[in-house]
């Protein structure tokens, strides 16, 4: 499906990837075409810096490492959660690694601390998707 199709039949859609480089951005979104990945976080830090912020119900193109489109998902819940308060549940939604709670923490410990804004009590905007289409 062409850009200019794409935007037809989205048009209110955000266009974004995944994580903070190429190699993130198609590891997860190949997850979340495999069907593993039906979550993902933000600090809520960042969050509130979006001039556009998602809503439930909002569709997003998700793009890989290359900046292509890769799929289509649309926001079905949306929560503010703690990272300390993260429970092993959620962190399976997000798909990642061995889906355990000590893989989630350290992962998104990482990304966090890259980002400038980890603290343990930090709060997330957890948002779970569903797989719309593959592109």
């Amino acid at each position: 499906m062409t850009e200019d199709a794409l935007r037809q039949k989205y048009p209110h859609a955000f266009w974004w990837s995944f994580g903070d480089s190429a190699t993130m951005a198609d590891e997860l979104a190949a997850l979340v075409i495999s069907g593993k990945k039906k979550a993902t976080c933000c600090s809520l830090a960042a969050f509130e810096q979006e001039q556009l912020r998602p809503w439930v119900g909002s569709y997003h193109i998700v793009l890989n490492g290359a900046r292509q489109p890769a799929c289509v998902i649309r926001t079905v819940a949306m929560q503010l959660i703690r990272f300390c308060d993260v429970t092993a549940e959620l962190a399976q939604q997000e798909g990642e690694g061995d889906l355990s709670l000590r893989y989630w923490q350290d992962a998104h410990r990482a990304f966090f601390e890259r980002e400038g804004t980890f603290a343990p009590a930090m709060e997330l905007v957890f948002e779970r998707f569903a797989l719309i289409e593959t592109l």
